[in-house]
């Protein structure tokens, strides 16, 4: 306290000897900075700290509190649980709505009926879940029962899925209080990432069997009518009255303020025709109609989904919420790998380190073609062309190569380290954090794509770039373990009869390099 008042009277006495406001002004920052910097170091010293930890004890605590409250912490597998492998043997089943009836299941292998248990979960598929639709339905389940509400949540506004606990239906026997009907929504937009008239346009007409069934009365010709995704006046109907006009709305009543538009005039026409042809009376009849074939579309596109997944990978994806998550199960149940966990901290934090984005850039902002089939060709100058190359199954070749899954150690002699010598397709594998060194004279000739993008050993003396430093290297045990899946996959793709199918199996692909870098932090 004496040695601020001490500075404060000096820096005073300074002041009253300015001659002008600017001098002032300057000398009155000053004393404000030293004033600041006093009270920082007296805090130090008198450890009141702030911003800092005073000694080790309280930094060790501070350590075990944050361990407590952050749920973004790094959870490392013990010893005993390091290992993963595909164990939801259940999942090979399909979802059995009606094991409660005491039905026959139908035939299983030995392993499945050992490994099988009753499934308390029934699916509710809703298209495109996740956004506004969720927020309503949580609401009323919520309170129509007894049972909690278990929500899968994206941010606070979208959900991936939410569960709902049916209470009344426990077992009666107090030592089973928890098996209890759940309710699980899942978002088939997470499966099917189109929209629902896309997704009816690629199944043939003998897959329409659910929403045939309902209407089984109907000729051909009035079936084909309900076959697509109708549209609907949402921005319209503002009140209940309005269900009960007569008339057929005229086109600028479909008009979407979240679109932007209105239908176009061949949806119009299409609604239109079934408004004649189903001899439709009132809105509310119609918006009964609109919403049973959009229903009755949904369960025939869904299961003729779990029919393909169920035939191709032996698992039903009503037991997942997303298709990652599927194809994830399906990868370790067709490869049959059995990964390492890490539970080292700084080989994670290293790993972590290493993840970058994909090169996608536009490295030249402008390029000009000159060549006999542009309209500006000069025949002085000499040719050339601006070409657009699309690599076919990227990812699925970058997963196809060797890669670590068990053994990861770290190399404890880096100085004597030759990488020029460790070949690509080893059962040896190897991670180097080096410093480069990388000459002036060749900044301006790699501007558009420097060197050491990609995973290669370096160039060494001949590009005049060589590795001045070997920090840490993280050795690991490699194969091409993924390899035979995507190539399954690729044979699917092969195969498949429309795009969504084409689409589907390239995503499922693509899905998996995705999860083996998951951010599981938050």
């Amino acid at each position: 306290m004496e040695n601020r008042e001490r500075v404060e009277r000096e820096l005073l006495e300074q002041c009253g000897q300015v001659a002008t406001l600017v001098e002032c002004f300057a000398w009155l920052q000053q004393a404000t900075s030293c004033l600041r910097t006093s009270r920082l170091v007296s805090s130090q010293l008198g450890r009141k700290n702030k911003k800092f930890f005073s000694d080790c004890e309280k930094l060790q605590t501070h350590e075990v509190d944050c361990q407590k409250i952050n749920n973004c912490t790094i959870r490392l597998p013990s010893e005993n649980d390091r290992w993963l492998q595909f164990g939801n043997y259940c999942n090979q089943e399909r979802v059995p709505f009606i094991v409660y009836t005491g039905r026959y299941r139908g035939p299983t292998h030995s392993n499945c009926n050992l490994n099988y248990k009753n499934s308390l979960y029934i699916p509710i598929v809703f298209h495109n879940l996740s956004g506004y639709d969720a927020h309503i339905i949580i609401k009323e389940i919520a309170t129509v029962y007894e049972g909690q509400v278990d929500v899968l949540p994206i941010t606070k506004e979208k959900y991936i899925s939410f569960t709902k606990h049916v209470d009344r239906t426990k077992d009666k026997n107090e030592n089973f209080q928890k098996n209890c009907i759940k309710l699980r929504f899942i978002n088939s937009f997470k499966f099917l990432s189109t929209s629902l008239d896309k997704l009816a346009s690629f199944l043939s007409r003998d897959k329409l069997k659910i929403i045939r069934s309902k209407f089984s009365t109907l000729s051909d010709e009035e079936f084909e009518l309900l076959t697509r995704k109708g549209v609907f006046p949402y921005d319209y109907i503002d009140c209940v009255d309005k269900l009960n006009e007569r008339c057929f709305p005229p086109c600028e009543s479909f008009y979407s303020s979240l679109m932007g538009d209105t239908v176009s005039e061949n949806d119009y026409a299409h609604t239109a025709n079934v408004w004649e042809r189903f001899s439709i009376r009132t809105l509310g009849e119609y918006c009964d109609l609109y919403l049973k074939t959009g229903v009755l579309l949904l369960a025939d596109i869904f299961e003729n989904f779990r029919e393909r997944c169920v035939a191709s990978y032996g698992l039903d994806p009503a037991h997942y919420y997303t298709l990652p998550g599927f194809t994830w199960d399906a990868m370790l149940k067709y490869t049959r790998v059995r990964f390492e966990l890490l539970i080292d901290i700084d080989m994670i934090m290293f790993i972590e380190r290493g993840i970058r984005g994909g090169l996608s850039q536009c490295s030249g902002r402008y390029a000009q073609a000159n060549n006999k089939y542009t309209c500006s060709y000069d025949s002085s100058k000499l040719s050339s062309y601006s070409t657009h190359y699309d690599i076919n199954n990227l990812y699925g070749w970058a997963m196809c190569q060797p890669l670590p899954y068990v053994e990861f150690r770290w190399v404890k002699d880096v100085t004597n380290f030759d990488a020029s010598a460790i070949a690509p397709d080893l059962p040896t594998g190897y991670i180097l954090e080096v410093d480069l060194e990388y000459p002036q004279h060749l900044h301006d000739q790699h501007i558009d794509l420097p060197f050491f993008p990609t995973r290669d050993k370096p160039p060494g003396k001949r590009e005049d770039l060589r590795v001045t430093k070997i920090h840490r290297i993280l050795q690991f045990t490699q194969s091409p373990w993924l390899c035979d899946y995507i190539e399954l996959n690729t044979q699917f793709r092969t195969r498949a009869k429309n795009d969504f199918e084409k689409n589907l199996y390239k995503v499922i692909n693509n899905a998996v390099f995705g999860k083996t870098m998951e951010n599981v932090r938050n």
